[in-house]
């Protein structure tokens, strides 16, 4: 119990450890491997993420992750965020521009 006690007061005083000042940006790392740095895709078969409307990509990953868009990947990948991370993700692609 002590030992628990001492991570997490270590984890707490870690500066990597504060809240994230910036957490749809580092959740949207991941997909720079496909939609590009900074969702601005090189290629016309992924789309660009960069500039489209947060409520667009919200519902597209909603559709994702309920099997209503049919996908290769990405059906398995939304299911791995929950609604706030695809919503802050959304906000931060949104913010782009194109």
């Amino acid at each position: 119990m002590r030992a628990a006690i001492l991570i997490v007061a270590a984890l707490a005083a870690c500066p990597a450890a504060a809240q994230d000042s910036q957490p749809g940006r580092n959740l949207a790392a991941g997909c720079a491997i496909c939609h590009g740095t900074e969702g601005r895709s090189s290629t016309r078969e992924l789309p660009s993420l960069a500039g489209l409307q947060k409520d667009y990509i919200i519902r597209q990953m909603a559709d994702f992750r309920d099997g209503k868009r049919p996908a290769t990947v990405m059906q398995q990948i939304a299911r791995g965020y929950s609604s706030a991370e695809v919503e802050a993700m959304a906000a931060w692609f949104a913010a782009q521009k194109r």
